[in-house]
């Protein structure tokens, strides 16, 4: 809609529209375009870095603190792009004997002053947006390379697809990350669940862990692919304020601490606990799979 439109529907001046558009815009909740505004989303879309680090900062602070739990001393790891992946970093100026190979000048900041962390920058060409390293300099840095495990952000994560971005040269780096990684983990709001972008960056099946916040009650897409992305085998780590039961029932997990990997945690109805893990076959409350239910019902009629 133009400015003008949306000055008449909503009675009032071009002057306060503009100033709530851009409100409105740093929320993720529109786009703005020369002269009006449109609704968020679609393949291309790519939010600058301004625009993304006002985005869901509580929710990446607390993905990041459950991020950093899995990460031990003495690993060498690899971080890629993202304004999430740039909170993860500075958790992780404190992990003692740490490597971390990164293509991201925002990561490299973060751990610049951390003494006991060596932090090894890929080559490549500076994509001003997101600040980071990417091209054909940044990939052959990356041949060769094994880590234990990769941390990555995008733009959209579905079941289906898995992982995507806006950007076909940080999703080719994105790829080259994975391939030196023995594990992939993913870290990713709820906003994110559901949104598919033009560029896949990590098929579903090489995703091994997702780190993400729990959707509000009403949103139901974000529910429906979590649940689909544990039945194809992905653990599922829920980042909050709480505490986590463990597999016994009764052992409690601190928000941040180090979950058990190997058993699924169990879910409480209607919520997931902080930090908490679920795999496949790990199940949904009962109410949140009505919810799914009704929307599928919906969709088909």
């Amino acid at each position: 809609m133009s400015l003008r439109e949306l000055a008449r529907v909503v009675q009032t001046s071009e002057v306060t529209v503009r100033r709530d558009v851009r409100a409105l815009e740093a929320e993720g909740l529109l786009d703005r375009r020369h002269g009006g505004a449109v609704l968020p989303g679609g393949f291309t879309r790519e939010s600058g870095f301004p625009q993304k680090s006002h985005l869901a900062t509580a929710e990446k602070t607390a993905i990041a603190d459950v991020a950093a739990s899995l990460v031990e001393e003495g690993e060498a790891i690899v971080v890629g792009a993202g304004t999430t992946t740039q909170e993860l970093a500075r958790r992780l100026a404190r992990v003692p004997g740490l490597t971390v190979v990164t293509n991201s000048l925002l990561v490299a900041q973060a751990l610049a002053h951390a003494n006991r962390v060596e932090v090894v920058m890929t080559g490549g060409t500076l994509r001003g947006s997101n600040y980071a390293l990417v091209g054909s300099g940044a990939e052959q840095s990356l041949q060769g390379l094994r880590v234990s495990r990769a941390f990555l952000s995008g733009s959209g994560l579905t079941a289906e697809r898995g992982l995507s971005t806006s950007n076909m040269l940080s999703a080719s780096v994105d790829r080259a990350l994975v391939q030196a990684a023995a594990e992939v983990v993913v870290l990713a709001d709820h906003t994110k669940l559901g949104s598919d972008t033009m560029f896949q960056t990590v098929p579903t099946d090489v995703i091994t862990r997702l780190v993400t916040d729990e959707p509000p009650a009403h949103d139901e897409r974000a529910a429906t692919e979590l649940q689909a992305l544990a039945d194809q085998g992905v653990q599922i780590a829920v980042a909050g304020t709480g505490t986590a039961t463990g597999p016994a029932g009764g052992e409690q997990v601190p928000p941040g601490a180090r979950p058990r990997r190997d058993v699924p945690l169990p879910v409480q109805r209607g919520r997931m606990a902080a930090g908490q893990f679920r795999g496949p076959g790990g199940g949904m409350a009962a109410e949140t799979l009505e919810r799914t239910a009704r929307v599928a019902d919906m969709r088909r009629r």
